[in-house]
């Protein structure tokens, strides 16, 4: 038996460890305006996951307020086009959001359960993710397969460390050079725009 535990407490380690590698293998895609996008290989998916970590001279309070104005924060996410609150539950959201894509390509709509999280150290963390089945698909729209992420905000004396990470599986087909640019343009643009809302 305590050979056994052993080789469980191992096993664990290893999964631990296999986990963090993987958490690791990501590269710098952009660099630019203070904002650094780095994407990651996806086990599985042909999409990349995509990671952008800036830091903004504002406070918790006024990102938080921006984030959960659900239907003004649309305004400042990369190529959205309408985003409205379904519900709400204590520190439960579900927003459903319609997106803008180039032609030929149809737009995406996405629905998602948003849980916020506040840690220990002050900062707060609002993990994504996706409910397709949650609402009916809507006409014209292909609806997001899978949608897996969070911001996070961590306070820094006078400045906030945020970091908005996402994979998504977008539905229907997508060209390989839409996806490409995607992963790097929404992050990069995402946090560009609430910067400078969150900075007047």
């Amino acid at each position: 038996m305590g050979s056994l535990h052993r080789m469980a407490v191992l096993c664990g380690f290893t999964v631990l460890l296999a986990s963090t590698a993987q958490a690791e293998e990501w590269k710098t895609a952009k660099e630019e305006d203070g904002i650094k996008v780095s994407l990651s290989e996806v086990a599985g998916s042909q999409y990349k996951a995509y990671r952008g970590v800036t830091v903004m001279k504002t406070t918790m309070a006024k990102l938080r307020a921006l984030q959960e104005d659900v239907a003004a924060a649309c305004a400042w996410i990369h190529e959205c086009k309408s985003q409205k609150l379904i519900k709400h539950e204590g520190n439960e959201g579900w927003t459903y959001s319609q997106f803008n894509t180039p032609w030929p390509v149809t737009p995406r709509d996405s629905v998602t359960h948003i849980t916020t999280v506040e840690g220990a150290d002050g900062s707060l963390t609002r993990k994504l993710q996706g409910v397709p089945k949650y609402l009916p698909e809507e006409k014209g729209f292909v609806r997001v397969t899978q949608v897996e992420g969070f911001w996070k905000f961590v306070p820094k004396g006078d400045q906030v460390e945020v970091t908005y990470q996402v994979h998504t599986e977008p539905g229907g087909s997508v060209p390989s050079w839409l996806a490409n640019k995607f992963v790097v343009d929404a992050p990069f643009n995402t946090l560009k725009a609430l910067k400078e809302r969150a900075e007047k």
